[in-house]
């Protein structure tokens, strides 16, 4: 009795058998009873032939259908986008008659409220408006660009890669390293930042005071002589440079001569209270007397 070895069978593995026989075999054997039976004939033929020919009859009809709903709805959508452009072109025209008339009201209100006071409260006045942003100051400072890189596209998706453009949170940090540094007033892209200014993102657009901004975004300050180059070697400074590096953003901050900012277009007081006159604080001290804060129901 001699020992023979078992045979190693091995299975053939997915792609091996499907390059070996490519076809389904539920093809093959209809493949071979065609081959046997011959095509069909006499009403199997006619009956087959007749919903081929149906089926196509009703997609064709289908599509003109469709066809001529998308033509017949085309003039209506038309007419109506016609509509909306023309009454946002209607709406900004009076949007900006509207803004002209309310700055010649304000140089009136400014020429009345100066000649009823007299010289040093407007000049006090004029102080305070330059200092809250309600009127154009000039001076000498810093201007800081930022700009967005390159947003490539996936060939495969389609989105946009936006890592490389600028966000709000950057210009919210551009303009707080400037005030740290002793700016005395900041516009971004001509919009005049006051306490009460907002930067947000909204969707892909940035808003400044609800006004939209873009590339390239131009921060200019007015203050110190050194700050340009302060902002440089600061911490915002360094980490702009390594977005341009990492991102390609573009980034620069230069010194700027004689530069006019403009006054914030609008600023809404929520609370005010008066200052009392000095005549009336030293007539209250002599006498004694100390003022009262309001009654807390009673207690």
């Amino acid at each position: 009795m001699t020992d023979e070895q078992p045979k190693r069978v091995f299975a053939p593995d997915f792609l091996t058998e499907l390059f070996r026989n490519p076809l389904d075999p539920g093809y093959a054997d209809a493949a071979a009873r065609k081959a046997v039976e011959g095509e069909p004939t006499g009403p199997r033929r006619w009956i087959g032939s007749g919903i081929s020919l149906i089926t196509l009859v009703a997609l064709g009809f289908l599509f003109v259908v469709a066809y001529q709903q998308t033509i017949a709805d085309e003039p209506a959508r038309t007419k109506a986008r016609a509509a909306l452009l023309q009454q946002v072109q209607s709406r900004r025209d009076q949007t900006t008659q509207l803004q002209a008339q309310a700055d010649k009201l304000g140089d009136d209100v400014a020429k009345l409220r100066e000649r009823e006071l007299g010289g040093a409260a407007v000049a006090q006045l004029r102080d305070m408006e330059a200092a809250t942003g309600l009127a154009p100051v000039k001076g000498n400072g810093a201007r800081i660009r930022l700009g967005d890189g390159p947003t490539p596209i996936n060939p495969v998706t389609g989105e946009r890669n936006t890592v490389a453009r600028v966000k709000d949170t950057d210009l919210q940090l551009a303009t707080n390293a400037l005030w740290s540094l002793g700016a005395e007033a900041i516009t971004i892209n001509g919009q005049r930042l006051t306490a009460t200014s907002t930067i947000r993102q909204a969707g892909e657009a940035i808003l400044v005071d609800f006004q939209p901004v873009t590339t390239p975004y131009e921060v200019i300050a007015i203050g110190p002589d050194d700050m340009a180059k302060n902002f440089r070697d600061g911490y915002a400074g360094k980490f702009f440079k390594e977005l341009a590096t990492k991102y390609g953003m573009s980034f620069g901050a230069s010194d700027v001569r004689g530069v006019t900012l403009p006054a914030a277009t609008e600023l809404k007081l929520r609370v005010a209270s008066p200052i009392p006159s000095p005549s009336a604080a030293a007539s209250n001290s002599s006498s004694g007397s100390v003022s009262s804060s309001p009654s807390e129901g009673g207690r």
